[in-house]
């Protein structure tokens, strides 16, 4: 019976483990990434030895590590989203004058994935970093970005990804977390209050093109103490709305 499902290739999926092995341990030899995939010596030579010929990673004595090559992608990628140099500089500047940390974000399959980070001189350390794919459910950034999507799209996350409880304060309920995409959209901007990280409160703005839709947030975040309703509505929502129309008008007219 026909099908429309493509054909998986084994080979590929195995590049992507050792890739990925690399990028958690920082760098391995043949002998460790074999025992960790349960996959024979010989076969993980074969395909370290490919992907240091096409420049994906680099032998150092028996040990191998993922090329710098990565960087280069990685920032061809981050600039298909939104001007690279743009998002930085307000990513920047935001931190600046709140002196708090601010993320800049993006959806892919069904998470957000952290594109640019900055600290201003108050923020707390976060674990968050480049790179790092979070739930939309329970982060700021996420809910912003649900909240501007077709409705279709945004139940089609909802329905797809577990609503886990990160916190105490976490929405696992789908209904109330629609019913909060809602009032996000009427007052412009999203909350995370303590519902990704304990003692942490975010804000979230969508960043979007006419043509588009959106294709991001901004967030601020801040110990709960500090984020408070009378900040976030009269000094920081509208400093996240002016980086949020910069962002939006460079990636109108670049």
């Amino acid at each position: 019976m026909p099908t429309n499902t493509p054909r998986k290739i084994e080979a590929v999926r195995k590049t992507c483990q050792i890739i990925d092995i690399l990028q958690t341990r920082g760098e391995a030899g043949i002998t460790e990434i074999s025992e960790e995939m349960d996959f024979s010596k010989s076969a993980v030579h074969g395909h370290l030895a490919t992907l240091a010929d096409e420049g994906l990673v680099v032998k150092d004595g028996h040990s191998y590590y993922l090329s710098l090559r990565f960087i280069d992608i990685a920032e061809s990628i981050k600039e298909r989203i939104a001007k690279r140099e743009i998002v930085r500089e307000q990513v920047r500047t935001l931190a600046e004058e709140t002196g708090e940390v601010v993320h800049f974000g993006a959806e892919e399959n069904g998470q957000v994935v952290y594109l640019s980070k900055s600290k201003g001189d108050s923020a707390v350390e976060t674990a968050s970093k480049v790179g790092k794919r979070m739930p939309m459910h329970s982060t700021s950034l996420g809910k912003a970005i649900l909240a501007e999507l077709p409705h279709e799209d945004a139940e089609q996350i909802i329905e797809q990804h577990e609503l886990t409880a990160r916190t105490e304060h976490t929405l696992t309920d789908p209904d109330a977390l629609l019913a909060e995409l809602s009032e996000t959209r009427e007052r412009g901007y999203s909350i995370d209050d303590e519902e990704n990280i304990p003692g942490v409160r975010c804000i979230g703005m969508a960043v979007s093109d006419p043509d588009a839709g959106v294709f991001g947030a901004l967030s601020i975040s801040a110990p709960s103490q500090r984020m408070t309703e009378d900040r976030i509505e009269n000094e920081l929502s509208e400093k996240i709305a002016q980086a949020a129309n910069v962002i939006e008008v460079n990636s109108m007219y670049s």
